[in-house]
């Protein structure tokens, strides 16, 4: 009797112990890590970009300066400086934001050969490139500012009068000259564009363009743009 009955405890611990085997196996992979060990391998394997799909923002427009936030903007092309000068005391009084024209190939910084230059852009009519552009969609006032050459505006504002369309803004001119003031510059600007509101324009002698304070504001104040 105490034979047989040895015989079963003995036949019990030995199941019991194969059934411990049998589950420790099974939770274990082949290379000996425990599957929740693996699952943690697989999560932190997961392509973060992937995790990341969709959440990316374009930080590019966020970048740029939102164009129109005050609603007035300065544009003008300056050779010798009187004109920037002149664009920089408009700025100062309005609060208006500043664009130079600044041509793709620069122009020559001698003057005898600057006219010559000037003259054969007019002669074939030529639209010299320039090298930034704008966005205009947010201003509703435009001043426009430039020197006179032989007569005219130089051939990059025609360029600029070309490729923006100021319709529905105003357009407030301003240039300076050795004396012959717009001559037919005004004419020529609402000609090419009809559908602006082309004000009184403001021509000052190159001589009084680096004191023109007082000037400008009595203008503006003329033709409704002073702050």
């Amino acid at each position: 009797m105490k034979t047989k009955r040895l015989k079963k405890m003995i036949s019990v611990m030995i199941a019991g112990t194969a059934a411990i085997c049998l589950a420790a196996c099974g939770s274990q992979t082949g290379d000996g890590s425990t599957v929740s060990d693996q699952a943690k391998e697989n999560a932190d394997s997961q392509n973060p970009a992937d995790a990341d799909a969709g959440q990316e923002e374009n930080t590019e427009d966020g970048a740029e300066r939102a164009a129109g936030e005050s609603g007035a903007l300065v544009v003008y092309f300056s050779w010798s400086g009187n004109t920037e000068d002149v664009a920089q005391e408009i700025q100062n009084q309005t609060g208006a934001d500043l664009f130079e024209i600044v041509p793709a190939e620069p122009y020559t910084d001698d003057y005898n050969e600057l006219l010559d230059v000037a003259q054969e852009e007019q002669s074939s009519d030529a639209r010299p490139a320039i090298a930034d552009r704008v966005d205009l969609s947010g201003y509703d006032t435009v001043f426009l500012g430039f020197p006179n050459w032989w007569g005219d505006m130089p051939m990059i504002l025609y360029t600029f009068l070309d490729e923006y369309d100021l319709s529905g803004k105003t357009v407030a001119p301003f240039n300076t000259s050795g004396g012959s003031g717009f001559s037919g510059s005004l004419a020529t600007i609402a000609e090419m564009e009809p559908d602006a509101d082309v004000t009184e324009g403001l021509s000052l002698g190159s001589s009084e363009a680096a004191g023109c304070a007082e000037t400008v504001s009595g203008w503006l104040s003329s033709i409704g743009l002073a702050e």
